[in-house]
């Protein structure tokens, strides 16, 4: 089948690599415009263009893909189908109606729960057992579109986001090359999705990983967890940044933020419920270590505070 891609970061690499690899033509890959990076601000391809370049694939970076310079480009491409996955702007109905099979978005939860910018981190940061993959034909909402198929991922009980992230990944390209087979051979009826039972979560922001330390152990655990690699949850320790990257929930208790035990392994934060063992961490400016390797360094007395500020 001839094939549009449309997608932006490492996520939408491996279905567009599993799309390539199954010998399907991608006749064009569509993906967000370059940015600066870095102190010198030098331009950066996203990942997905990275690998279309790589693999002599054209390329089409629109800013606003509503634009009617964007429709007028992608026209002229007489696709079977448009694959999406993580692109990062919602299509127009001119566009969805472009290909013969219509869109199909590959989307990293089991719809329709978790619809929105980053079902994988918030479904680790809520203590989900179990996510996946759906594939949906795209309509003019967000993720609301009829569901092809799906693929569940049971979620380890030291899960992170990015783990989680890379699992999804792969399993998504698998899903999408199933789906757009069948599809073409009419072997899907699409699945209209249940709308009692949507859920929405939004974009995570950096400000989100700045530990309260009066919710439960458990409630923070998952948020160190859904928080790596991107953007880490965090607290300050003498007014600096402290990231927090492993942590073990255990029983105690005391003044939450408060460390009430430190060893030669670690030291043990009391939250609103509950305490946390902290087991590798990073102060700022410094690198990530363990936590017994940063106490060989720093001497961090009991009855030290943890603040959620850096004064």
């Amino acid at each position: 089948m001839k094939i549009v891609f449309m997608g932006t970061p490492d996520f939408a690499v491996e279905t567009l690599k599993a799309i390539y690899e199954a010998g399907h033509e991608v006749i064009l890959c569509v993906t967000q415009p370059d940015k600066p990076k870095g102190r010198g601000g030098k331009m950066q391809f996203p990942p997905v263009k990275e690998w279309a370049v790589d693999h002599d694939i054209p390329v089409f970076q629109p800013v606003k893909i509503r634009a009617e310079e964007s429709v007028e480009f992608l026209s002229k491409y007489q696709a079977d189908v448009f694959v999406v996955a993580a692109f990062g702007q919602i299509l127009p109905k001119v566009i969805l109606d472009m290909p013969r099979l219509g869109c199909v978005n590959v989307h990293g939860s089991l719809l329709p729960k978790y619809r929105g910018a980053a079902p994988i981190q918030w479904a680790v940061i809520d203590g989900e057992k179990v996510s996946g993959i759906t594939t949906m034909m795209m309509g003019p909402g967000l993720d609301d579109g009829d569901m092809l198929l799906k693929s569940q991922v049971e979620l380890a009980a030291d899960e992170t986001g990015g783990s989680l992230f890379d699992k999804l990944a792969i399993e998504g390209g698998k899903l999408a090359v199933e789906t757009i087979e069948k599809l073409d051979r009419g072997q899907i009826t699409p699945e209209p999705q249940d709308e009692s039972q949507a859920t929405h979560v939004g974009m995570i922001k950096k400000e989100m990983g700045n530990i309260n330390w009066s919710k439960p152990a458990v409630e923070i655990e998952r948020l160190i967890r859904g928080l790596n690699p991107w953007p880490s949850a965090f607290t300050y320790l003498d007014g600096k940044t402290l990231k927090i990257w492993s942590a073990q929930v255990i029983e105690g208790k005391g003044e939450p933020g408060s460390i009430i035990s430190v060893d030669k392994n670690g030291f043990v934060v009391a939250t609103g419920h509950g305490c946390l063992l902290i087991r590798e961490l990073q102060l700022e400016g410094k690198k990530r270590m363990a936590a017994g390797d940063f106490l060989r360094g720093y001497q961090l007395a009991e009855g030290t505070r943890l603040l959620d500020g850096k004064y």
